[in-house]
């Protein structure tokens, strides 16, 4: 699969704005306790497990598992899709 069939389907699993909301907190929460192991390892964690958890509580709103159950790409899709998304944003308020 191109990432462009990636982020299309990526986009296609998370319609419900419920579940782009917990993802814009929940991705970044997650990204940001990898790195952050290494200095706060209980903060990290807190953020980690919290992060997956409003990922879970948006597929339940989104009814669909998530994308990265059926490929692993997805885990790293993630994140550059909300880049993407924030970026398109930032650009149209500047």
């Amino acid at each position: 699969m191109r990432l462009s069939e990636l982020l299309e389907k990526y986009k296609q699993d998370h319609q419900h704005p419920i579940n782009q909301l917990t993802h814009a907190f929940g991705i970044p929460m997650i990204v940001i306790s990898i790195p952050l192991v290494f200095f706060q390892w209980k903060t990290a964690l807190i953020l980690f497990v919290a992060g997956w958890i409003l990922q879970f509580v948006g597929h339940a709103f989104e009814g669909k598992k998530p994308s990265f159950f059926s490929n692993p790409r997805f885990l790293l899709i993630g994140p550059y899709w909300l880049a993407k998304k924030w970026t398109k944003w930032w650009k149209k308020d500047s």
